[in-house]
């Protein structure tokens, strides 16, 4: 999942998106209102954690020019106000969380993963338990956990988010340029074979262990997760 934060404190922008990163999380860091914006409407985020005290356009202004171009990204409120006017001014303006500095990391990772939990897309492969199911393979979006025929799987941050991407776009061929954009958040180099090398670790805990192929090379294109019946 892709998160932009939006916060014109370096150090405290800089110390969020290590700790989101180290979640497993892809993350933008944008240090002022207008870039923020920006981002937010150029690009496609997960979620927006979104300071109110910003230089050239404040939180107030993006938050309200979001939810009038109907954009639906869940947005928590990261700032320092803490009267209850102003936590009311969010919700009123369509913020889904409010999360007063100083806060501590836990407490925001876990308003993160229940700001996800009820704004879950639906998915005829994701149930009301945030689980996306593919043949005998299971993946909780919520814990971050992944199971196959009840067997649990270990998987390193960018194993899951490879993982997760790969069911979500079931059947869907994936180019290691979109991969690597997706995952890595970065350009695709051509001369190097970190997308390969990935697919095959993820492989070797996904398929190797069992009978059913399920990620699948489409040569001269990329990879795709599906459970393709056999004939």
């Amino acid at each position: 999942m892709k998160i932009l934060i939006i916060e014109d404190e370096i150090k405290a922008g800089q110390y969020l998106k290590k700790g989101l990163t180290e979640s497993g999380y892809t993350v933008d860091l944008a240090s002022d209102g207008v870039e923020g914006l920006y981002h937010a409407t150029s690009h496609s985020y997960d979620l927006i954690i979104l300071d109110i005290m910003l230089p050239k356009l404040d939180g107030w202004q993006i938050l309200k020019t979001l939810r009038s171009s109907e954009m639906s990204t869940p947005v928590i409120m990261l700032t320092a106000k803490e009267q209850v006017e102003d936590r009311v001014k969010g919700f009123e303006l369509g913020a889904n969380d409010y999360v007063v500095k100083p806060y501590a990391f836990p407490e925001l990772l876990a308003r993160i993963q229940n700001v996800f939990r009820n704004h879950s897309p639906k998915s005829k492969n994701i149930s009301q338990s945030n689980t996306i199911v593919i043949a005998d393979l299971q993946l909780d979006i919520i814990k971050r956990t992944a199971t196959r025929n009840n067997q649990s799987i270990t998987l390193t941050a960018k194993e899951y988010l490879l993982l997760e991407l790969l069911m979500r776009k079931q059947g869907e061929v994936l180019s290691r340029t979109t991969i690597a954009s997706l995952v890595w958040d970065m350009n695709f180099d051509s001369d190097t074979n970190v997308i390969d090398v990935a697919v095959k670790r993820l492989r070797s805990k996904i398929d190797r262990p069992f009978e059913k192929e399920l990620i699948h090379t489409i040569r001269g294109m990329g990879y795709k997760l599906e459970d393709i019946e056999e004939q």
